[in-house]
């Protein structure tokens, strides 16, 4: 896992998926081997969003965090449908971080 800031962010999600724009959560799965990948997670942007939502910017970063490692397991939730989404509202529903 790496936190970082929004420069960091936007240009990894520039470099990696050409979107010249900071974003919440990035997840790069490894290549083979027993390591499931990496979650990047931007705290401000994260922090933003808490404030939206008004709770605490660690709640928000405990969803991004969800949402990163199922994006390690190989959901996308643009392509899926809303099975992604399905999934990700029953994890956070069982870990006490469901939306308010």
């Amino acid at each position: 896992m790496l936190f970082c800031g929004d420069a960091r962010m936007r240009r990894l999600n520039r470099d990696y998926r050409g979107k010249d724009r900071s974003t919440d959560v990035l997840a790069f799965p490894a290549p083979g081997g027993s390591l499931l990948g990496d979650i990047v997670v931007s705290v401000p942007y994260a922090s933003r969003q808490a404030r939206q939502r008004g709770e605490p910017a660690l709640r928000e970063i405990d969803r991004l965090l969800v949402h990163g490692f199922l994006h390690l397991l190989g959901y996308d939730h643009e392509t899926d449908h809303g099975e992604m989404e399905a999934l990700e509202s029953s994890v956070r529903l069982r870990l006490g971080i469901a939306d308010s």
